[in-house]
């Protein structure tokens, strides 16, 4: 059981894993994995505590109901396991803004959250407008050789890649 106290993984051992999983998920459930369709349903929730049964009557959560489902689940094993595996590793701890940032940046953390929440809420409305994030498109539909998965996830690549090159060598 030493390998569960390794701060790193071996990725061949993690990418076996995510195989496996996938393919149980393929073989339980009939759907792929994916994680973001759990933020557009966790935001039809928190919309549905301020204006009640209207929400269901939008079009969108007709078809994403608002709901606790696998995917929210999925979800919250993903940070219950990271924060259990984190722990089990002694690599737990609090970081607001990493080294690299703050080198760049300042160590300012409300410049970090603000840039953070940017990012997020630009990635949520890629992933929903491209029918799907990186786990759904990167994982699942590539796994399916979904065509639209392969162009998704080449340009998951090629926008992660232009984003640090423009933070830490133009910006920074």
């Amino acid at each position: 059981m030493n390998w569960l106290t390794e701060t790193r993984w071996s990725p061949y051992i993690a990418g076996i894993g995510i195989g496996v999983l996938s393919w149980l998920t393929f073989l339980i459930s009939k759907k792929p994995i994916g994680c973001s369709t759990a933020f557009a349903r966790t935001s039809g929730m928190i919309e549905r505590l301020f204006r009640g049964k209207k929400v269901e009557q939008k079009i969108y959560y007709q078809e994403v109901k608002p709901e606790v489902d696998w995917e929210w689940m999925l979800v919250l094993g993903i940070v219950i396991g990271s924060f259990v595996s984190a722990k089990l590793s002694g690599d737990f701890h609090w970081l607001w803004v990493p080294t690299q940032w703050s080198q760049i940046f300042g160590s300012e953390p409300v410049t970090r959250i603000i840039v953070a929440v940017f990012g997020g809420i630009c990635l949520g409305f890629g992933s929903r407008w491209s029918g799907g994030c990186t786990s759904g498109h990167g994982i699942s539909g590539t796994l399916q050789l979904a065509v639209s998965s392969w162009i998704s996830a080449i340009f998951f690549f090629i926008g992660g890649i232009a984003t640090a090159f423009l933070l830490y060598n133009v910006i920074g």
